[in-house]
């Protein structure tokens, strides 16, 4: 196992399994966002407590956050992540059985607990296994791959429920997962665990809190996934309206063309390095505010798509600019830094659909993408106490 952690070819193949892991697994947190008017209709409940499907299980991933980026520290990276997978294999599975709502509400608060065990562990694990030279590009492989979710799990979600049903979402994920086990199981090299106690871990997240720099990053990242997750939820809802009428198909459409945007992630790394960072931040959040400002207006199909596309490629710069720039401002606390960020993000994305659920109550779709637009401005006004905060280099 030692010679399959250093093999050069195995690099790819490592990168080529989790970046398909956290691409699926991180499905799941979106997963239910095309599926909140199927649960209201079949269930026949208001879309606000049909919103929670989503919303339990993103707060829940947070909190599952806390928890196991510490634990990993203790007994291992690739423990946590396989024991982890193979927990969220069987809640899904139960998922896809469930014929009632707050049952459904339940078991995906324990399916977010569950997905908690990769995403904020596996940034760390790249970090200590792979060379420097390969880091980078592994590193934005794995955002890629969280960010690509949030498009494919609603296309693949929309697809799917419509086609077969809302159960076969959950079964076929469950079924992707039993691979990726085996998968991980064969072909993930397990790294020695530091032995970090948790309680010292705890304490470094303690201290990390109390830079006043990060606090502005972390608001940044609260309104970006807050965003990201509450426009995907209102476009749904505006585009079925009257105003455009579309079918289920056409809004898969729609979602599915955002992917273009997604792959801009890729470039952030070497925007950052050529504009650094701050610039490229505000820049990234002044186009997808200006994208939301202007879908409220939207009056075409053609239109509507082009602008979903270039507000996705505003978050898709913008979240590994943040992660970079929240790596720099933790220093040497980088680790718990960054599983605030993980923390807080998610956070953004449980607010998100509930907000976007009470503003599309007044019936003012512009006013509902302004709003959101709104949160991101607050962002952008964010980045300029984070330019003041941040330490000089030596």
């Amino acid at each position: 196992m030692k010679e399959l952690s250093v093999r050069e070819p195995r690099y790819s193949l490592i990168t080529l399994i989790l970046f398909f892991s956290g691409l699926t697994i991180m499905s799941s947190f979106y997963a239910t966002i095309p599926l909140i008017s199927v649960f209201s209709k079949e269930f026949s409940v208001p879309e606000g407590q049909a919103v929670w499907t989503s919303s339990l299980f993103t707060l829940s991933f947070a909190i599952g956050c806390l928890v196991f980026g510490p634990l990993s520290d203790r007994i291992g990276r690739k423990k946590v992540m396989l024991g982890g997978l193979v927990a969220l294999t069987i809640v899904t599975i139960i998922l896809g059985f469930q014929s009632n709502l707050y049952s459904i509400i339940v078991l995906r608060g324990i399916q977010g607990l569950t997905a908690a065990t990769f995403s904020p562990i596996v940034l760390p694990y790249v970090m200590e296994l792979f060379p420097q030279n390969k880091r980078v590009f592994a590193l934005s492989c794995m955002s890629a791959g969280f960010l690509m979710a949030g498009i494919v799990g609603q296309v693949f979600s929309s697809f799917i429920s419509s086609q077969l049903g809302w159960q076969y979402v959950f079964l076929i994920l469950a079924a992707i997962y039993v691979i990726l086990t085996l998968l991980m199981i064969f072909f993930i090299p397990n790294l020695p665990a530091n032995g970090v106690r948790i309680g010292e871990t705890f304490k470094l997240i303690g201290k990390t809190l109390g830079q006043k720099s990060l606090w502005f990053a972390f608001a940044i990242a609260l309104v970006m996934l807050l965003s990201f997750v509450g426009m995907y939820t209102a476009l749904g809802k505006f585009l079925s309206s009257p105003l455009f009428g579309f079918s289920n198909e056409q809004i898969l459409y729609v979602r599915s063309v955002g992917a273009i945007g997604m792959a801009l992630s890729l470039f952030a790394s070497t925007l950052v390095k050529k504009f650094s960072v701050i610039p490229v931040l505000r820049s990234a959040i002044i186009l997808s505010a200006a994208s939301l400002i202007l879908l409220g207006f939207g009056a075409n199909m053609v239109f509507m798509i082009v602008i979903s596309v270039v507000f996705v490629s505003g978050i898709a710069v913008a979240i590994p600019s943040l992660v970079s720039l929240v790596g720099e401002l933790g220093g040497a606390a980088r680790g718990a830094a960054i599983s605030i960020y993980t923390v807080v993000v998610n956070l953004g994305a449980t607010i998100g659909p509930i907000l976007v659920v009470q503003l599309l109550g007044t019936g003012n779709y512009v006013l509902t993408f302004s709003s959101l637009a709104g949160c991101l401005l607050l962002g952008l006004l964010a980045t300029i106490f984070v330019k003041r905060y941040i330490p000089a280099r030596n």
